[in-house]
């Protein structure tokens, strides 16, 4: 992912600009400040000069040490700050002579030089100082605002990678068994069905490829996907595979992250078709409860019940058949919504296995980044298997 361009504060958005309107507002100020106050002490017009002069001077020094300050706000505290008062204290002393030089010939002599430098000094002091902390202030301010800034986009661009590392662990084994089912097809001279699984392979491998990782996808969608995906399983398992789908329709405009769902069917169908001689039916619902989202994938294999094998019921409620499923899925839950999710399993005492996963509702106008829609593969609402349109959840059925 490309770094994205830092972004300050707007007035600050071309420093260089900022750096000079500040100067202008600032001495500017200074100078009507200054000369308010002559005119309200009944001073001449020709004092006017004098303050100008004040304010020209100011903004020149101060000029001059935004060039110091910037080459010494680099180096280490104690150089940085013991260097600024030296500087600073230099560049008063040079103020207040041309200052108090200014107003002697202005008086035209009767106060000592040293007695008038002085008592401008002061006023030099007081602005040139103020100026050197805001120089500091606004810079310091910057620097804090681009390494937050910097941070936060190394934060995203971590969990973007991790995203993508938690999902594209979910392929490498589907695609090998359906590789090698495909060249079993050939093998026999099926070429038909062998086609058939090859370019809904290749339809599946689309879609995957152009969802971002950190994206999210409507329910709808997702469910889309899921068809793909038995479509090609339903091959290798014929009249074994039997799937549900229980979709309301407000529950299928809700966003949930790209592949959620993926490596609940796969584990499905590994602990449970597979793990039967007449298969198994596979559920999905999703329903919307107040402002949460639930979704519950089911089967009626043998669960943890029917599992012989201490150390394969372990697997069955921790792994898909990739190795990283349901832990996969609740890493990217804690990714996407941190604590503000559930994760259950249930498994019912005459068989079966359930996860059910509730998050915050999120429509598509208020999701951070939603996929496209695709253009997948012309295929069937209602499955050949004679499952119901994921759309319309059938009358009565259980929630």
């Amino acid at each position: 992912m490309a770094m994205l361009p830092f972004k300050p504060t707007p007035f600050f958005a071309d420093k260089n600009r900022a750096f000079w309107r500040l100067q202008l507002i600032g001495w500017g100020g200074a100078f009507v400040l200054r000369a308010a106050t002559s005119f309200a002490n009944e001073r001449g017009l020709d004092f006017f000069a004098v303050v100008l002069i004040s304010a020209i001077t100011g903004f020149s020094i101060s000029t001059v040490l935004s060039v110091i300050y910037n080459r010494l706000i680099t180096r280490s505290p104690l150089v940085t700050w013991g260097a600024t008062a030296v500087v600073l204290l230099i560049a008063v002393l040079v103020s207040a002579f041309i200052n108090a030089w200014t107003i002697a010939v202005y008086q035209g002599g009767g106060t000592g030089f040293a007695q008038l430098m002085l008592g401008v000094s002061y006023m030099d002091t007081t602005l040139l100082g103020a100026w050197s902390a805001l120089y500091y202030a606004i810079n310091f301010f910057l620097q804090v605002e681009e390494q937050t800034d910097r941070l936060e986009r190394l934060e995203a661009q971590a969990t973007s990678a991790q995203l993508a590392m938690l999902r594209y662990q979910l392929n490498p084994h589907f695609l090998f068994n359906t590789l090698n089912s495909i060249s079993t097809l050939v093998l026999l001279k099926q070429t038909a069905p062998a086609n058939a699984m090859l370019t809904r392979l290749s339809g599946f491998l689309r879609h995957t490829l152009v969802t971002k990782p950190g994206a999210k996808v409507t329910v709808a969608q997702e469910v889309e996907t899921l068809q793909l995906y038995l479509d090609i399983e339903r091959m290798r398992f014929e009249e074994r595979l039997r799937t549900e789908f229980r979709i309301e329709p407000d529950a299928a405009d809700a966003c949930i992250p790209s592949f959620l769902l993926q490596p609940l069917i796969e584990n499905s169908i590994k602990y449970g078709v597979s793990a039967q001689e007449e298969g198994a039916r596979i559920s999905l619902a999703a329903k919307v409860i107040g402002q949460r989202l639930r979704l519950t994938v089911s089967d009626t294999g043998p669960g943890l019940q029917g599992n012989q094998n201490a150390a394969e019921a372990v697997a069955r409620s921790t792994q898909s058949s990739t190795g990283v499923g349901l832990a996969n899925i609740m890493e990217r839950l804690s990714q996407a919504y941190g604590e503000d999710h559930r994760f259950d399993i249930e498994t019912p005492p005459d068989g079966g296995f359930t996860v059910i996963i509730e998050v915050p509702y999120e429509g598509v106008e208020h999701a951070d980044e939603v996929a496209t829609p695709q253009k997948l593969p012309p295929r069937s609402r209602i499955d050949a298997s004679g499952d119901r349109p994921f759309g319309n959840p059938p009358t009565g059925a259980p929630a």
